[in-house]
């Protein structure tokens, strides 16, 4: 008898290796505990919650130091999204020829509902939300799910969604097989978490296998980037926008194959992000038979997400914005491209890439206010053709951007940096920033 395809074991009760238990890993624990797997799991930092979780998901907490027999005793091995390349849980399940499995392709066996597929080093969730609420105004159930507060193992337990738009990483692309996007966007490439890919060149892989698992889908590349369109593949059924695409934005008027469907004016905000972001989802979703109209309907009510250029305050007539999400030199360089003249705070915890080109725009910052662990290479960076004040902290950050701006200057925290060193995330460092700006605007 020959031995049972991956797709069968995937789908019929069998032994599985969870690495790693994040909120990811979580879900996709009571995910096969429900389908009758038997789910084995080992962290590395196993903590009194996660031991508390283990029982009431009624799965089995392993030793990290039993790895090795835990791997050849599973039938498959689901690794935590953000586990680094090198860790031993790849090289044993290789070696010993068990299969290594994302949360993508278990959802992509337990269900087969259309779903568009959105990574880019930048700009994702704000992509991913706009292209559900244009779903949502073009009649259609849609969620968001992947890289958010929805897995997608979990997502797919609700029967009345129609389409499922996925926040898709490349930490959960790059081991991926099974996975099958009806639609495959990518929309920009810059470096990015190289603490957890060996290199430059796995990170790119990474973002790019989501291309060829799009496998009779449509795959939707961004013209402006010469490693997204590099990595179209041959013989794709392919759709793009950007400066010369199939959507793309004429002066102020966005417009797709069939000619103009909104301005920029009509846009929830329309910064040169916004304006991308908005060509994207139209594109991404063109496929599916979702009329442009819908999307300028969806892009003209959008709901700003938090920590994305969002003003949390105003001193001395100069504006403070909120753009902790940042968290590449990418982003922030994107973000600078609103802005004519700003100050900008920069600076955390580095996720070992290059922070000079944050300094490649030297005509729109006034100042840098530097921050956090990265503070001494932010100031290597700009200077000394940029001034540049260290601050130990986030208010000290504030009241230095104050002094630094002269008045109608607005001040930027786009940190181009994780979070980590100060915060636990990036949401509670732009909530510190607002907290800081409020009382400096107190005294």
């Amino acid at each position: 008898m020959a031995a049972p395809s991956l797709d069968e074991v995937l789908a019929s009760p069998a032994s599985a290796l969870l690495v790693g238990m994040g909120v990811a890993n979580r879900a996709v624990a009571g995910a096969l505990a429900r389908r009758g797997h038997t789910v084995v799991a080992v962290d590395d930092n196993p903590s009194d919650e996660l031991r508390a979780d283990a029982d009431v998901l009624d799965i089995t907490l392993g030793s990290s130091d039993e790895l090795a027999g835990l791997v050849a005793a599973a039938a498959f091995v689901v690794t935590t999204p953000g586990l680094p390349e090198w860790h031993d849980a790849f090289t044993i399940a290789d070696v010993a020829g068990v299969a290594l499995v994302s949360e993508f392709d278990l959802a992509a066996v337990w269900d087969d509902r259309p779903i568009v597929a959105v990574t880019g080093t930048n700009g994702k969730t704000t992509t991913v939300e706009l292209a559900a609420a244009a779903l949502a105004a073009d009649g259609r159930v849609a969620v968001a799910a992947g890289n958010t507060d929805i897995p997608l193992v979990t997502a797919i337990d609700d029967p009345g969604t129609d389409v499922f738009v996925v926040e898709a990483s490349s930490f959960r692309l790059a081991r991926a097989t099974r996975f099958r996007p009806t639609v495959a966007t990518w929309l920009n490439f810059a470096p990015d978490h190289l603490d957890v890919h060996r290199d430059l060149e796995s990170y790119e892989a990474a973002k790019a296998h989501l291309f060829s698992l799009a496998v009779g889908g449509t795959v939707v590349a961004n013209t402006a980037d010469p490693v997204v369109m590099r990595n179209v593949p041959a013989g794709a059924t392919a759709v793009t926008f950007g400066v010369g695409g199939d959507w793309y934005l004429d002066g102020d008027v966005l417009a797709g194959p069939d000619g103009p469907f909104a301005v920029t004016g009509e846009l929830w905000r329309a910064l040169p992000q916004d304006i991308d972001n908005t060509l994207a989802v139209a594109a991404s979703l063109a496929p599916l038979g979702v009329s442009p109209e819908a999307v300028a309907r969806a892009a003209s009510t959008f709901a700003p997400l938090a920590h994305r250029v969002n003003p949390v305050g105003e001193v001395d007539g100069q504006i403070y914005y909120d753009d902790s999400k940042a968290t590449t030199p990418h982003a922030t360089l994107s973000a600078l491209r609103g802005f004519d003249r700003v100050v900008l705070i920069a600076g955390g915890r580095n996720k070992g890439i290059d922070l000079t080109p944050m300094a490649s725009a030297p005509d729109r910052v006034v100042a840098v206010v530097a921050i956090g662990d990265s503070a001494n290479e932010i100031e290597r960076a700009f200077a000394p053709d940029t001034p540049v004040v260290i601050a130990s902290d986030m208010g000290g950050a504030v009241s230095a951007a104050r002094r630094l701006a002269a008045s109608s200057v607005p001040v930027l925290l786009s940190p181009g940096c994780a979070s980590f060193d100060w915060y636990r995330n990036y949401g509670e460092r732009g909530d510190d920033f607002a907290s800081a700006v409020t009382a400096e605007a107190a005294q």
